[in-house]
């Protein structure tokens, strides 16, 4: 594998930020069967190398710190994360050559503390009953400690230029600009916000909705309910056309569909952005308007085979 340096020589190797991005859209047939015009396309992030979206946003926040030198020999990077952007940040320490620490809930899946152990991250372990929120107040805790840099994906303006000039930008060129409906889920909001802004450049008429779930208390792992936690400042509300609310119960049973008849095997959030994709395509179809709508499918079911769901 080619060193930083090496690539910014420009000599020839590919390394892992090669792999970022440029991820197919998955067209899920049977959820709009019966909708004549009305299609489902979901972004396939598992093919990123760390398996998830988050790839996207921490190669962002990991490439302009190092381009600040705010991310520098001696300094450890040190993120608040519920899982997949830690993964990508501790396959980048590993690809990179910087050390990683993460403050993250104790019950996330086993998968991605196994994935993060084989990566060499440090761990701190926080309450899981205080969720995302528990981790990033022990993150700005650590964070008055000089050794860190706080990457702070929830308020870090590269996480979703990411989204921006890539995300976004892919959508568009994938669907001939024939894109109708945007649908994310809310975590950092990363992801919504940089497409968003860039599909509405696009064309404004683009109907931008993002989702998150219907309760404090969830099963839905990476999402917020914006309502009772902490809000990330790069979060805009006013960005979206609507906000849907998804039941942890639906996200599980959509997960166990797609698997069962797509042929998919997605993660938690992606399933719950598919059942607001679904909600949307139902609407506009009782219409009689034709639609295309893409979701971001965040990852793959890899990393929650474990969760008991499966066998219901």
């Amino acid at each position: 594998m080619a060193t930083l340096a090496q690539e910014k020589a420009g000599l020839p190797g590919s390394t892992v930020l090669d792999r970022i991005g440029n991820t197919p859209l998955v067209r899920l047939e049977r959820l709009t069967a019966g909708m004549p015009g009305v299609q489902i396309l979901g972004k396939a992030e598992w093919t990123n190398p760390g398996g998830s979206v988050k790839d996207r946003a921490a190669s962002a926040i990991v490439l302009e710190a190092l381009r600040r030198e705010e991310l520098c020999p001696g300094r450890r990077l040190l993120d608040a994360t519920s899982g997949n952007t830690g993964i990508a940040y501790a396959m980048l320490g590993a690809a990179l050559a910087f050390p990683v620490t993460l403050c993250m809930p104790s019950n996330v899946s086993p998968e991605r503390k196994r994935i993060l152990q084989a990566y060499g991250a440090d761990i701190v372990w926080t309450d899981p009953a205080e969720s995302s929120d528990g981790a990033i107040r022990k993150a700005r805790e650590l964070a008055r400690d000089p050794q860190y840099f706080y990457a702070d994906q929830y308020s870090n303006e590269a996480n979703w230029r990411a989204h921006y000039h890539g995300t976004g930008v892919e959508i568009l060129e994938q669907t001939h600009a024939r894109v109708t409906h945007f649908v994310a889920g809310l975590g950092t909001s990363g992801t919504f916000m940089g497409v968003a802004r860039r599909l509405k450049e696009a064309n404004p008429a683009i109907q931008c909705i993002s989702m998150q779930p219907d309760s404090p208390f969830h099963g839905l792992e990476g999402l917020k309910h914006m309502p009772t936690s902490i809000v990330p400042a790069i979060y805009d509300p006013a960005l979206a056309d609507r906000n849907l609310e998804v039941e942890t119960e639906a996200a599980y049973a959509m997960a166990r569909r797609l698997a069962r008849t797509e042929g998919l095997l997605v993660g938690i959030s992606a399933a719950a952005a598919v059942v607001a994709a679904q909600q949307i395509a139902e609407e506009e179809s009782a219409q009689g308007r034709e639609a295309t709508i893409v979701t971001v499918l965040p990852d793959a079911a890899d990393k929650y085979l474990s969760e008991r769901f499966w066998e219901e």
